[in-house]
């Protein structure tokens, strides 16, 4: 197996994923067992393709796990940390617009005790 393409994997189902990267271990495993046997140089520059082929591997399982959390979590109510927006720490922690605009009962007393009051503007 030589060097493939993330497009091409994509393309693939899970099993047949799953499959191609159990190939593709046991073919690492052969490449450097050559090593170890003192194997031809187009078989030790071969074990760098495969290691990255295996990593492709992992990458197209992983997001496609993550599309189809993304779509069971789509609409409800709380999700898994990694699936909610980064952002930064103080936005994250920040009031929404609906608990900045509360207030206190104190505060409602006092602006109805105390309302606003209305000049006469002379012309």
């Amino acid at each position: 197996m030589g060097k493939i393409k993330c497009s091409e994997l994509r393309k693939k189902n899970k099993d047949d994923l799953t499959k191609q990267l159990d190939e593709l271990k046991t073919e690492l495993a052969q490449l450097r067992v050559a090593k170890v046997t003192g194997g031809a140089a187009s078989k030790l520059s071969k074990i760098r393709v495969i290691r990255k082929s295996i990593a492709r591997v992992h990458i197209v399982m992983h997001q496609k796990q993550k599309e189809n959390l993304r779509k069971f979590y789509k609409g409800k109510k709380y999700k898994p940390l990694d699936l909610r927006p980064k952002k930064t720490r103080a936005i994250r922690k920040a009031l929404s617009s609906h608990e900045k605009g509360l207030k206190s009962a104190k505060e409602l007393h006092k602006l109805r005790s105390f309302p606003q009051r209305r000049f006469a503007v002379k012309a």
